[in-house]
């Protein structure tokens, strides 16, 4: 029976072109679980968007003179073919700038606030003394006062998990310039995390399938839940759905409030452009229905905590009670699968540090497969990985283009030479059946890894097959049996078999690999789509089939490029599928390009070594 999986995975911030870490944390590991998904024929809904507001964006639109919105725009663009390059199969892959958006998210606020989890509340807020202008809790950094780490955040430590205030800080430090903030009182709405404490950590405490250190930090948080301001003196973002705010040009909603609310936007969004307005509610509000949230480990908090509680809060589920607001009584997540930080010579990427390799110049010189597979065989699945070219190109050419690209081409030369076809198999010797039971044997070891998000040990397994079938090759040596004509069955039986178990590697790095995944199915002789890719949409802001409701919404009409695709007729189905003898084969062109190895010792020149 089909189940409906909402993959809902991090918005990219749209302060600039992404790089390999950001994908290595939410992009490429949740293309692999959605083509999955799909592949054993459950009902995905795989969406996301670019997160446009707070002050980042005001500080990059001021050294870019230009506007937030044109910032925005311009990224926003950016992004969308970085990730369309990639593969990553949304079926919608939005913006928070939209109409629809804005007014999901004041709903939420509204019935929070109605429900009284939502509250008003003098605080002191961290100012830049030299521009006036609010710094973000993640611009304000110093010493944790409970752990001591120096590297502190003024929301979170990483080190201790605790949350915390910029004031709390010691030392504070302006991310933006090193300056000392000036603290200043100020109003805001605090989302009362100690009224939803219980029913947060009953959740917790049920999750007991997660990663381990997903959990763990998780469940510390519990321990220290304060009210968390959920407004900003600020000028770009959504506005507060209040009298008395609404108007007001200098307060605006946190942007952690509204971008997490995107995975219900998006939803939402999607269900109209798709003519069916109501489908979203498949996914949010259906008991069955499970749903998976793919992001980097600096985003923890964020899903396992704040997300959370506004929708326990939106439900009535809190210490004060309350009641659903229309959109109804909506899931909490399934998983929060987070991976750890991708490093480059062992910093974290940044691009302000200048240790940075962007999508597109890496999807433009080595395309986008060779990057998926890396991440998830030698990514921060579990801990922090650090990259090298020299790894990189060690994996691609021993891995996919001597290993997986050589089986192919060598099995699908041969056959092609030799019969012009699939041959026919006859009698099967125990060897054969062996490496046939290998193969499809793997589909439930890899099945049940890829359902656990463990997608190295799924890629491993694929590879395991490839290795296994190369190995039966060598054995076997069908090209010493071509030139005998008495052996003429037992080379269309050695070559059959060896299709065979290239059709079956090819399903299962699918997931992983699904540009050269359809270049293999037209190799042995298939037409179609089998492993669909996501298209460019240029769309309108005016969801027509509904009329969002809330106050100060961005223009109609402004068009914008989202991701979408049709998935549903793709033919990559998770399975043996029997290849059929007599189909066509043609002369086959090398998989993948072996690269020189002297670019493990220099890097390419846009991100060149450094000694």
């Amino acid at each position: 029976m089909s189940t409906r999986v909402l993959t809902a995975v991090a918005w990219p911030y749209t302060n600039g072109p992404r790089h390999i870490g950001h994908v290595s944390g939410f992009g490429v590991p949740s293309d692999v679980f959605a083509r999955y998904q799909r592949m054993v024929g459950n009902d995905v809904l795989m969406i996301s968007g670019t997160d446009e507001h707070g002050t980042p964006i005001l500080v990059q639109a001021d050294q870019e003179g230009t506007t937030p919105r044109e910032l925005a725009d311009r990224y926003n663009r950016v992004i969308v073919e970085d990730l369309a390059g990639l593969g990553l199969s949304y079926d919608l892959f939005t913006r928070t700038t939209t109409r629809n958006h804005y007014a999901v998210v004041q709903e939420l606020f509204r019935t929070l606030h109605k429900n009284g989890y939502l509250v008003p509340k003098t605080t002191t807020g961290a100012i830049s003394p030299s521009t006036g202008r609010t710094l973000p809790d993640r611009y304000v950094e110093g010493t944790c006062p409970i752990c001591g780490y120096d590297g502190a955040r003024g929301d979170q430590c990483d080190n201790c998990g605790n949350q915390l205030d910029p004031i709390d800080l010691l030392n504070p430090r302006s991310k933006l310039n090193g300056e000392t903030p000036k603290f200043v009182e100020t109003e805001h709405f605090f989302l009362d995390l100690p009224a939803l404490a219980d029913a947060l950590g009953l959740w917790l405490k049920g999750r007991t399938d997660w990663r381990p250190n997903v959990l763990r930090f998780s469940l510390n948080l519990i321990d220290n839940l304060r009210p968390r301001a959920m407004s900003r003196d600020i000028d770009w973002g959504v506005p507060i759905p209040l009298d008395g705010w609404s108007n007001r040009p200098d307060k605006k909603l946190y942007v952690w409030f509204d971008a997490v609310i995107g995975y219900l936007s998006a939803s939402i969004e999607w269900a109209a452009r798709t003519g069916d307005p109501e489908a979203w509610r498949k996914w949010w509000t259906d008991p069955e229905a499970v749903s998976y949230y793919f992001m980097g480990k600096d985003n923890i908090t964020f899903h396992s905590q704040i997300w959370p509680a506004e929708l326990l809060g939106y439900s009535g589920r809190g210490a004060r009670g309350g009641s659903a607001g229309p959109l109804g009584d909506l899931n909490l997540p399934t998983e929060v699968v987070s991976s750890e930080f991708l490093t480059m010579s062992g910093s974290k990427f940044s691009t302000s540090r200048g240790t940075v390799i962007y999508v597109r110049d890496f999807l433009r010189d080595f395309g986008a497969d060779p990057l998926r597979y890396f991440i998830a065989v030698a990514g921060p699945e579990s801990q922090d990985t650090d990259f090298t070219w020299d790894e990189f190109i060690r994996r691609t050419n021993f891995e996919l283009a001597n290993e997986w690209g050589n089986l192919v081409n060598r099995s699908v030369s041969m056959a092609h030479k030799n019969f012009g076809e699939i041959p026919a198999p006859a009698t099967l010797t125990d060897f054969d059946v062996e490496l046939l039971r290998t193969a499809e044997a793997a589909f439930e070891t890899a099945g049940q890894h890829l359902q656990r998000s463990r997608f190295r040990a799924a890629a491993n397994e694929g590879m395991r097959v490839v290795t296994a079938a190369n190995k039966y090759i060598s054995a076997l040596e069908p090209w010493k049996l071509a030139k005998d004509p008495d052996q003429r069955d037992r080379l269309a039986t050695v070559l059959h078999t060896s299709l065979q178990v290239v059709s079956d590697a090819n399903a299962l790095l699918t997931p992983f690999l699904p540009h050269s995944a359809q270049k293999v199915h037209e190799l042995l002789g298939g037409e179609g789509v089998w492993a669909a890719q996501p298209e460019i949409r240029e769309v309108a802001d005016d969801t027509t089939q509904v009329e969002p409701v809330g106050v100060n919404l961005p223009e109609a009409g402004r068009s914008y490029p989202v991701l979408m695709g049709d998935y549903a007729s793709e033919q990559a189905r998770w399975g043996r599928g029997d290849i059929k003898p007599g189909t066509k084969l043609s002369k086959p062109t090398p998989l993948f390009t072996k690269l020189d190895p002297v670019l493990g010792e220099t890097g390419p020149e846009w991100a060149p070594i450094t000694k």
